[in-house]
């Protein structure tokens, strides 16, 4: 670790800890040939591990110098595919094309990309069999909030909607180096069926829950206006007078397709 200075920009604090590295690779349980990718593998804590128990191991790293690195890992396992690249814009869809099979998709992820990035994700999901990541506690908390709590929020809303959360244990600051100043926490998640309920419009699903939760303490009547007409809380069965954080995935749902079918 001396040779590389963590950097800042690219948000990057290193997993040390074995015992952590080994109760993920536990949690993921991988197969020979799993389709496997990991994202910013860092000096590999994460990928030697993996390599024991697959064929072929796909990493995207963005610091080249980190690339550079990991392409001179000595395994001792399956092959190492080091994909020089950034997590935001990289093609997951294509590279479960390429290998035949969904991604499962692993990875300590840099706390500054983090919601974007799961973004990124849920938008090529039909591409991923599951995903499992370190994250800040915060964000994975959120992410498995349940409605009417204090965390629930857009981004509970819009990962909910693609898959199911299992958060999986905490991470204290110790096991990382530099050490971060937050608790972190490795959860799972599990892509829905092609037959778990859509939103007919996910551009105007994704509209509404912004629209709601950009001013969480209005209610939905005040929230939405010029978005979502009286008649469309009528067709949705939603109470204009509630707030955002009441309302279910299912309840979003309803309105977002309620709000296409008063206005046509």
């Amino acid at each position: 670790m001396a040779t590389h200075h963590p950097r800042k920009r690219f948000g990057q604090n290193f997993l040390t800890d074995a015992n952590i590295a080994g109760k993920i690779v536990a949690a993921v349980d991988p197969a020979p040939g799993d389709a496997l990718l990991e994202i910013g593998p860092g000096h590999g804590a994460l990928s030697r591990r993996l390599l024991t128990q697959l064929s072929r191991l796909e990493v995207v790293e963005v610091d080249r110098d980190l690339a550079a690195e990991l392409r001179g890992l000595e395994t001792g396992g399956g092959e190492l595919v080091v994909h020089e690249a950034d997590a935001l814009a990289f093609d997951y869809a294509g590279l479960a094309a390429a290998r035949g099979q969904a991604l499962r998709v692993v990875g300590n992820l840099p706390y500054n990309i983090s919601s974007p990035l799961l973004f990124t994700l849920f938008e090529q999901a039909a591409a991923i069999a599951d995903m499992h990541f370190m994250l800040q506690r915060e964000v994975v908390d959120r992410l498995a909030a349940a409605p009417g709590s204090k965390t629930y929020g857009r981004l509970s809303v819009m990962a909910q909607l693609e898959c199911d959360i299992t958060p999986l244990f905490r991470v204290p600051p110790g096991a990382f180096y530099p050490v971060p100043r937050v608790e972190s926490a490795v959860v799972r998640l599990t892509p829905h069926t092609a037959e778990a309920p859509r939103p007919r419009d996910h551009a105007r699903f994704a509209a509404v829950v912004a629209r709601a939760f950009q001013a969480r303490r209005k209610t939905l009547r005040n929230a939405l206006k010029g978005l979502c007409e009286p008649a469309c809380f009528v067709q949705a069965g939603i109470d204009p007078g509630a707030r955002a954080e009441s309302l279910s995935v299912a309840d979003f749902i309803r309105l977002a397709d309620a709000t296409a079918e008063t206005e046509s």
